[in-house]
């Protein structure tokens, strides 16, 4: 795989998740209601971020969980030889709460469709909202997000590749050429 462009730097991301912040404030007319769930990985840290710009903008503590959604994926069995499957941590009551569910990157919508039946699982929260970092298009399910990062187009033979600092080692996002399949 090549590195065909980077697309946003650290202060780009700083300044997107402080804009979603604001959004997801005001949509929801504060923080009143709301929790935060993070998928794993990268939008477990995510989440965490959008948790304290939330704090120092409202000053208000969100609950916070991380979501992982590996044994719900479709695909379980067929794309995933040695599925990595961690544990999903969420020790709050998510009944009639508005959850924001919070993912790095959009692209057919089965991630989501598979985050949508494990939280269903957990109870019958209010409302569930998506707040994804980058949308890159080609959609197979009718699933969309409620906050948008950046839209970025994406050919087939093209991906994007979001590093986070907590896990990569830096912030910033790549257009990367793949493999034609």
């Amino acid at each position: 795989m090549d590195v065909k462009s980077k697309i946003i730097d650290a202060e780009g991301f700083d300044r997107i998740l402080t804009r979603m912040a604001h959004e997801i404030l005001e949509k929801n007319k504060g923080s009143h209601n709301l929790v935060i769930m993070g998928m794993r990985t990268r939008g477990e840290f995510l989440g965490k971020r959008i948790v304290e710009k939330i704090k120092q903008i409202d000053n208000a503590d969100l609950p916070f969980g991380v979501l992982d959604v590996t044994l719900y994926r479709d695909d379980f069995r067929t794309r995933l030889k040695q599925p990595e499957v961690s544990v999903s941590n969420i020790t709050f009551d998510i009944n009639e709460k508005d959850i924001i569910l919070v993912d790095d990157v959009l692209f057919t919508g089965r991630t989501v469709r598979s985050a949508l039946n494990a939280i269903m699982d957990m109870g019958r929260p209010a409302s569930i909202q998506l707040c994804i970092l980058i949308d890159r298009g080609h959609r197979e399910l009718p699933i969309r997000a409620d906050y948008v990062g950046k839209n970025i187009p994406t050919s087939h033979n093209e991906e994007i590749k979001v590093k986070i600092k907590e896990h990569d080692g830096e912030d910033a996002i790549y257009i990367i050429e793949s493999e034609k399949k």
